[in-house]
């Protein structure tokens, strides 16, 4: 078991009046336990809560003048075992259960069709597990980390052929190549503690053997480590902050670390 000592600071302005969903608490589930949390959204004290997709976690609905700020602190105990994608078998369409079954499909950021050569040309006579496993050390070797003006809202596609992006395109990548080998995948929003930088981190987890899988593309966390926020098809069902309106960042930071 691993335990978490997770804080976010965020800061924006607002020119008008602003509608904002936050989606920054790590989840409640069977493999994480949240022993302690707060989380403080001002000025205005109005908030309301809701389940967040596919009911994992929680997303808040405030409204905001002028100012919004979010101070977040939790520790998260991580039950949670890093998988051995070598012995994990695909599960046969026919036999994937309804929750599993909208993650086979294109999303806004993620296209399978895109990927169809890629994975027949580049991963021929791999299935399951290695080939997931496979897919994402082809990604951490063919990838150059980073972001730039460019590449902020690029999709799975796009990212690949500039060959560079963050985590959350990484994680694009690799949930439609796994989607076009038929496996189910999706984007999950987490922390974890060796980030560099440190911030919310983004990882794919994959319908293998009966049940969901994480898996970091970019090498810089363990299961085992991670405190799952939410998931979704893509960023679009994960964001941390969804405004509907404008708002301009004055500063924000994520610590993760050990306890």
């Amino acid at each position: 078991m691993t335990l978490l000592q997770i804080s976010a600071e965020l800061s924006y302005r607002l020119p008008a009046p602003c509608t904002i969903l936050v989606q920054v608490e790590a989840a409640a589930t069977t493999d994480q336990i949240l022993t302690s949390a707060d989380i403080v959204i001002g000025p205005a004290n109005s908030k309301s809560v809701i389940p967040a997709h596919d009911r994992i976690g929680t997303r808040l609905w405030t409204t905001q003048q002028e100012q919004l700020t979010i101070s977040y602190a939790a520790r998260v105990a991580v039950d949670r075992a890093n998988p051995d994608f070598s012995t994990l078998s695909a599960t046969a369409l026919n036999d994937l259960p309804d929750e599993a079954v909208p993650y086979l499909f294109n999303s806004l950021y993620c296209s399978a069709n895109a990927f169809d050569q890629v994975v027949t040309s580049e991963f021929s006579g791999l299935r399951g597990g290695p080939l997931v496993a496979a897919m994402a050390d082809y990604i951490e070797q063919v990838m150059t980390y980073g972001s730039d003006s460019d590449n902020v809202h690029s999709n799975a596609e796009q990212s690949f052929a500039a060959r560079k992006g963050v985590c959350r395109d990484y994680a694009h990548i690799l949930i439609s190549m796994a989607r076009a080998a038929n496996i189910p995948a999706r984007f999950a929003s987490t922390y974890a503690p060796d980030v560099e930088p440190q911030d919310f981190h983004a990882v794919t987890e994959v319908f293998l053997g009966g049940r969901w899988h994480l898996i970091d593309p970019t090498s810089m966390a363990e299961p085992s480590d991670m405190a799952v926020i939410g998931i979704g098809r893509d960023a679009t069902d994960v964001s941390f902050l969804t405004a509907f309106g404008r708002m301009n960042m004055v500063e924000q930071r994520v610590n993760v670390s050990r306890a």
